[in-house]
């Protein structure tokens, strides 16, 4: 039986085919059927040398993969030459360099190699790989591939599990597109976060169509996890009983962080419909939502005026940043304390050490106002992943600056 493993159908196709120890061609293809939830493959396609026929293998003929060769348990090679039927599915020729499309046929993804697992003796299609990571190890690429993800520590994974996509058309019928599995009886086994990143792409009627579908558990776990643009759009669309239903399932801080971003007249009259008790607590999180979130902000940061060295800084670093709350970060300040811009800790490292902070320094500085509410400063943390934001007056003065941990802190335990 052949062990176990995993690989892409980049590093399958093209491998060499053996007839015991004679050399009968290469693999140029895999023949699949839809079972359940995701495609077997039945045969191997053999293209052979000199015009002779391809020959279709059953996968239960192929004894070993060896480096870049594969061994067939096959004698009489006229037996095998064949060729699929309707009901099998090509899938280098119907999926390798085709559109993912969502439910209503929007372009949304390119397949660029497909994902294979073998258990218990058997292949089956585990996902699509729509990475340019994909596409560089399909073309032969594979070590620029490894260095670019070894280089690129956030780098962002683009597979698309098979249970996602919806089955594929037969031989007879195909039109080339693979399509999302975004469908009423399949909706529920989309985890929320996927289903979120999906219900994003869409416009607001497909959005609506797909949220409707929901129960209230996967409505309102799928909730929390949208942007707010998308909260407000979906809360907004529904019944009014539907969405205090589906807050009334989240937990008092979730609810709290939902009803945050709606009009004040909106929110009472969702949470007129809620649970009692539960208003309650979302009532006390609402209002500390409102407080200013100059109140919760630090002074312990570290700051340099604009002509200061980088060397500078870094033989003061380890002494000054004892005793500060934020230390990823270097303020750059001018002698009004007017901020002027920032520089991550790591962009100093990087910089020659005769350099002054206002050629390496951020000018153009994301901030929050002296009036900003701490719900203002979650939705900004939340949107740009920062670790620390300033807060500025009108005069761009540096007030103080809100670490990401304490907001995210105040938000999940206020009570």
């Amino acid at each position: 039986m052949l062990p176990n493993q995993k690989f892409y159908l980049s590093e399958f196709i093209g491998k060499k085919a053996y007839a015991h120890n004679k050399k009968i061609g290469f693999l140029s293809e895999i023949a699949v059927v839809e079972k359940e939830r995701v495609p077997e493959a039945t045969h191997l396609l053999i293209k052979r040398p000199f015009g002779y026929p391809t020959l279709l293998v059953p996968w239960k003929k192929l004894v070993e993969i060896v480096n870049n060769k594969i061994i067939l348990d096959i004698d009489k090679l006229e037996d095998y030459e064949k060729t699929p039927d309707d009901s099998q599915i090509l899938i280098k020729d119907h999926v390798l360099d085709k559109k993912v499309l969502d439910l209503e046929g929007n372009e949304v993804e390119v397949v660029y190699d497909i994902k294979l697992e073998i258990r218990n003796g058997k292949m089956y299609v585990s996902d699509v790989d729509c990475s340019k990571y994909g596409l560089l190890r399909r073309i032969g690429l594979k070590w620029l591939a490894n260095l670019i993800k070894s280089l690129a520590e956030s780098v962002k994974e683009e597979a698309i599990s098979w249970s996602y996509i919806q089955p594929l058309e037969q031989l007879s019928s195909f039109k080339g597109a693979v399509k999302l599995k975004v469908l009423k009886e399949k909706l529920t086994e989309i985890h929320p976060v996927d289903l979120a990143d999906i219900l994003e792409e869409l416009d607001h009627e497909q959005r609506l169509a797909v949220f409707n579908q929901l129960d209230t558990e996967q409505a309102s776990d799928t909730l929390e996890e949208v942007e707010p643009r998308v909260q407000r759009d979906l809360i907004s669309s529904i019944d009014i009983k539907r969405a205090a239903e589906i807050i009334n399932d989240m937990t008092p801080a979730q609810a709290a962080d939902v009803l945050a971003i709606l009009p004040a007249s909106d929110a009472d009259n969702i949470m007129l419909l809620m649970d009692k008790d539960a208003v309650i607590k979302i009532q006390i999180l609402l209002d500390k939502h409102d407080e200013k979130v100059l109140n919760f902000a630090t002074s312990h940061y570290l700051s340099f005026a604009p002509s200061t060295k980088v060397d500078e800084v870094l033989s003061q670093y380890r002494t000054i940043a004892k005793d500060k709350d934020v230390i990823m970060y270097i303020y750059v300040l001018d002698e009004n304390t007017k901020l002027l811009g920032v520089v991550d800790i790591h962009e100093l490292l990087q910089a020659e050490t005769n350099e002054i902070l206002e050629n390496i320094m951020v000018a153009n500085v994301i901030s929050l106002g002296e009036d900003a509410t701490l719900s203002e400063a979650a939705s900004m943390f939340n949107r740009y992943s920062f670790r620390a934001i300033p807060i500025v007056n009108e005069a761009e003065e540096l007030l103080g600056v809100i670490p990401f941990r304490d907001i995210m802190n105040l938000k999940h335990h206020f009570i």
